[in-house]
C-alpha cells in the first residue's frame, strides 16, 4: 500500500469561502502546504489579498460576497474564467448572532440562515459544472461544508439562528451527498469546536478557561483543522460520504454529563 499520496493535494484546485481569516484561513494554509492551488474568497478584498500574499504564490485572492444567490453565481463565474474544473470547495463563510429570546430580531434570523444554509447550497449549485468536470468515481471532487458542534449539541448562549443553521447544514450535507455522488462529487462536513477566531471570541480571548471544559484539555490549533480538511479533500477521504466529523477535543462525544445521583 502506497500511503505517500493519501494526504497530498498536489495539482488540485480549491476554493475556500471565508478563507481570509479564522478556520477558513487554517484550511487554506493546510491546502497550500499540501500542494494545492487555493483561491480564498471573502467580502473584504484587502483581507483576501493579505492572506494570499502571506500564504504564497499558490494562494490566489478571489473576493466575493456569497450572502446572496446572485453573489454566489458571480463568484462561480469569476472562478470559471480562471479554471476549467474545481476539485475542492470549502463552504466556510458564515455568520452568528446572539440576542435574548425576547428581543431576537428577524434580521438576526435571516442573515444567519441565509449565509449559513442558503449560500452553501447555491454556491455549490453554481459551481456544479466545475466540480462535475473534476469529479469521477475513481477520483471524486470534494465539497466540505463547515458546520459546528453547535449544530449537534447546545451551547449556553442564545444563538438561536446559528444553532438552527448549523443543524440544518449538517442535514443538508447528507442530502447533497446523496445527489452529488452520482456526479463523482463527495459532500462532507467538519463541525469545529473551540478554535480561536473572530467568530469564536471566547476561544480567542479566554482560551485557558474554555480549555478546562474540553476533554482534550486545550482549544483547537490550526493544524487540527487543516489535518481534517486535508484528509477529507485528499485520496484518504475518498470513501467518506455525507459524514460530519466533529473536531472538538471530545466535547460532543467524550464529555461526561453531570450525575443526578444523591
Amino acid at each position: 500500500m502506497d500511503v505517500t499520496s493519501l494526504f497530498r493535494l498536489d495539482g488540485r484546485v480549491a476554493l475556500v469561502t471565508g478563507g481570509s481569516r479564522g478556520i477558513g484561513r487554517m484550511i487554506a494554509a493546510g491546502f497550500v502546504a499540501s500542494g494545492a492551488r487555493v483561491y480564498v474568497s471573502s467580502r473584504k478584498a484587502e483581507a483576501c489579498e493579505e492572506t494570499a500574499a502571506e500564504l504564497g504564490p499558490d494562494c490566489i485572492a478571489l473576493p466575493g460576497d456569497v450572502s446572496t444567490v446572485e453573489g454566489c453565481r458571480t463568484l462561480a463565474a469569476m472562478l470559471a474564467e480562471r479554471e476549467g474544473a474545481l476539485d475542492i470547495l470549502v463552504n466556510n463563510a458564515g455568520a452568528a448572532w446572539g440576542e435574548p429570546f425576547e428581543q431576537f430580531p428577524e434580521k438576526g434570523w435571516d442573515k444567519v440562515m441565509d449565509l449559513n444554509v442558503k449560500s452553501p447550497f447555491f454556491l455549490t449549485q453554481a459551481l456544479h459544472p466545475l466540480l462535475k468536470a473534476s469529479g469521477s468515481a475513481a477520483r471524486p471532487a470534494k465539497v466540505i461544508n463547515i458546520t459546528s458542534i453547535d449544530g449537534i449539541r447546545l451551547n449556553p448562549w442564545e444563538t438561536y439562528s446559528y444553532q438552527a443553521s448549523k443543524a440544518a447544514l449538517i442535514q443538508l450535507t447528507k442530502r447533497m451527498a446523496a445527489r452529488l455522488i452520482r456526479d463523482g462529487i463527495n459532500v462532507t462536513s467538519i463541525a469545529p469546536g473551540a478554535f480561536a477566531s473572530d467568530m469564536n471570541k471566547a476561544a480567542r480571548d479566554h482560551g485557558d478557561a474554555v480549555a478546562r471544559v474540553i476533554p482534550a484539555g486545550r482549544i483547537g490549533m490550526a493544524e487540527d483543522m487543516a489535518a481534517t480538511a486535508i484528509y477529507l479533500a485528499g485520496r484518504g477521504g475518498d470513501y467518506v460520504v455525507g459524514e460530519t466529523i466533529a473536531v472538538d477535543g471530545g466535547l460532543v462525544h467524550a464529555s461526561l454529563g453531570g450525575s443526578l445521583d444523591g
